[in-house]
Order: structure tokens, then sequence, then C-alpha cells
């Protein structure tokens, strides 16, 4: 029979697999989603304007899935790590950080998910694919949240840090 330390010990490694998936599928899909791009404006860049992008977001397809579902999978799994765990948010400061910027950061995800969703079903219309649509839904997701993309990726290398280093843990 499994005990309740063995579950934990499958959280804790599911949780840490969902998230550095994650984490690196997010940062290659935001890079290549920027190339597509001018810095200044977010208008498509010229080398891009005569050639047909229908093969580039039929890529994107794999990165999108992925990250909808790894960060669904992280939020889960992290939600059932803080029931099972047998370490408490008040003695432990950097899990109450890490819960905090989960948390926070996680009403914004979602609604880029939820955009992610109308992505995924535009790409799979298949008789109908409308690059310009495609592309238009790309631009908005960028340029809804515009800033907080970059501001997530780093909150995360802070929970890589807490995690490592468990400061503000209260000694007994």
């Amino acid at each position: 029979m499994i005990n309740k330390k063995q579950i934990n010990q499958i959280l804790t490694f599911l949780l840490t697999l969902s998230f550095i998936l994650w984490l690196g599928i997010y940062i290659s899909r935001l890079l290549i989603t920027y190339q597509l791009f001018e810095p200044v404006d977010l208008s498509l860049k010229k080398i891009f304007i005569n050639y047909d992008l229908n093969p580039i977001f039929y890529s994107f397809y794999p990165l999108i899935v992925s990250s909808l579902v790894l960060y669904l999978a992280l939020l889960i799994l992290f939600i059932f790590y803080l029931v099972t765990t047998e370490r408490k948010v008040k003695e432990n400061g950097w899990l109450l950080i890490i819960t905090l910027i989960i948390f926070i950061t996680s009403p914004f995800e979602l609604y880029l998910c939820y955009k992610d969703l109308k992505l995924i079903n535009t790409i799979l219309e298949i008789p109908k694919v409308n690059f310009n649509e495609i592309l238009s839904l790309v631009k908005e997701r960028l340029i809804i949240l515009n800033n907080f993309s970059l501001i997530e990726i780093f909150s995360y290398f802070i929970i890589v840090y807490l995690v490592i280093y468990k400061p503000l843990q209260k000694r007994q």
C-alpha cells in the first residue's frame, strides 16, 4: 500500500517535471513568436510578408497545446502538493512565497490559456484556415498582457531559487 510520504514524493516529482517542461516550452514559444514581429510596433517582419506562414503556425501547434496542458497540470499538481505535504506554509516562508507567486499569476495565465484555446481552434479549422485571423490572435496574445510573460518567467525563476535554498524557513 502506498503511504502519504510516497504520494508526496510522486507529486513532488510530477510537479517538478511539469514545472521544468512548462517553463522551457513557454520560453521557447515566446522566443519563436517574437521572431515573427518587429520589436517596435509588432507588425509582421518584412521577410515574412510574401511568405506562407501556415507551416509556421502548424509548427506552433504542439508548443501551444503542450504549454496549455503542462500549465494546467502544474496548477492541479501544486494544489494537490499543498494538500498532501507535511510542510506548513506558516513555518516555511519560501513555500508561502511560491504559493503567492503561482496563485497571483494564475488568473492572468489562465486568461492567456483561454486565448490559446481560441488560437488552437483557429489553427485546426483545416478546410478554411485563415492566416490573418491566426496572425491577429497571436498579436492579440502578445499585446493584451504585454510584459506579463516576461514578469512571469522571472517570477518562476525566483521559484527555482526558493526551492533550492529554502530561505525564510522557521528553525526549531
